[in-house]
């Protein structure tokens, strides 16, 4: 089972205007990358389960409603009175997405690290603002450490959210404190760019494998021991990114996973080949995602 830890909140994406106000229409859409994560893994057939602390309120029942659906395991999610955190979309021309948080007093922040992991659990994923907002942020970098301590394979998306970060040099040490306890490090450039550092700087703390989105140029993989490889991304008419980059997490671990590679020595037992069809499934699953408004990633089915 592989497990994903952080928040789930609601995308509030624009479609259209209001009629003589000029503001736009915002439709509710289920949202944050590790619950995104989480979704993709279970569309994409892996056994999945998600840890967070979600809402009770009606956005915190359709999240969990998109998990079920999903088939993923809710025995790791707990559940609180406060409210859904919600993130304001807006829309590029080139369908690039960015984001207003409404943050404060909502239940993913109160997230508590559970005393037991799921029996069985073969690898955890992390990241997004689960890892900024305290207190939850300390307890899921419990959990991480943890994980890693008992061998589980941890992957590590930090999917920078610089609104929320109230002190970026702080934020960008603990981010390099947590690489000894990453297994598999996936960012996107602009990610990248901002953290500062690079591949090489980031192999050498911990991770066995760093993967890069670069939009349209696709996966650009750096490995521990020298390898690297450049995967297109694939054509598609693009109608916006969001979700984009956790269908790449979930791709890459369902492929991982399918391989038998959760674990360092296999992921780099891998070899160029096994490698380049992973990142070419990540890829053709994140095209589909941007073919379609809002985080719907594609079922095994679609991409077949």
């Amino acid at each position: 089972m592989i497990v994903v830890a952080g928040e789930a909140l609601i995308d509030l994406v624009p479609e259209g205007r209001e009629a003589g106000a000029g503001l736009p229409l915002l439709a509710p859409r289920l949202g944050g990358g590790p619950y995104n994560t989480a979704v993709a893994l279970g569309r994409l057939g892996s056994p999945v389960a998600f840890c967070s602390r979600v809402s009770r309120d009606a956005f915190g029942e359709a999240l969990l409603d998109g998990l079920r659906a999903a088939g993923v395991d809710l025995a790791c999610v707990q559940r609180g009175p406060e409210p859904t955190t919600l993130a304001v979309a807006s829309i590029g021309a080139d369908g690039s997405a960015g984001y207003s948080f409404y943050v404060e007093g909502t239940a993913d922040r109160l997230f508590s690290a559970p005393e037991h992991l799921p029996e069985g659990v073969r690898a955890m994923s992390f990241g997004t603002c689960s890892l900024v907002l305290e207190p939850g942020a300390s307890a899921y970098e419990e959990l991480l450490r943890r994980a890693a301590g008992r061998g589980v394979f941890t992957a590590l998306d930090p999917n920078v959210r610089a609104a929320l970060i109230p002190d970026a040099d702080a934020y960008r040490a603990r981010f390099r404190s947590w690489l000894s306890s990453v297994s598999l490090l996936k960012l996107s450039q602009e990610d990248a760019d901002w953290l500062g550092g690079g591949p090489e700087e980031w192999l050498a703390a911990g991770p066995s494998a760093v993967v890069v989105t670069r939009g349209g140029e696709g996966l650009w993989l750096y490995t521990r021991d020298g390898m690297e490889l450049r995967v297109p991304g694939e054509r598609v008419d693009v109608v916006d990114t969001i979700g984009a980059g956790d269908t790449v997490n979930a791709a890459l671990l369902h492929g991982l996973a399918a391989r038998d590679a959760l674990s360092a020595d296999a992921s780099a037992g891998l070899g160029a080949a096994g490698w380049r069809e992973v990142l070419r499934f990540a890829a053709r699953a994140a095209a589909i995602t941007c073919s379609r408004p809002g985080a719907e990633p594609p079922y095994a089915a679609e991409l077949r």
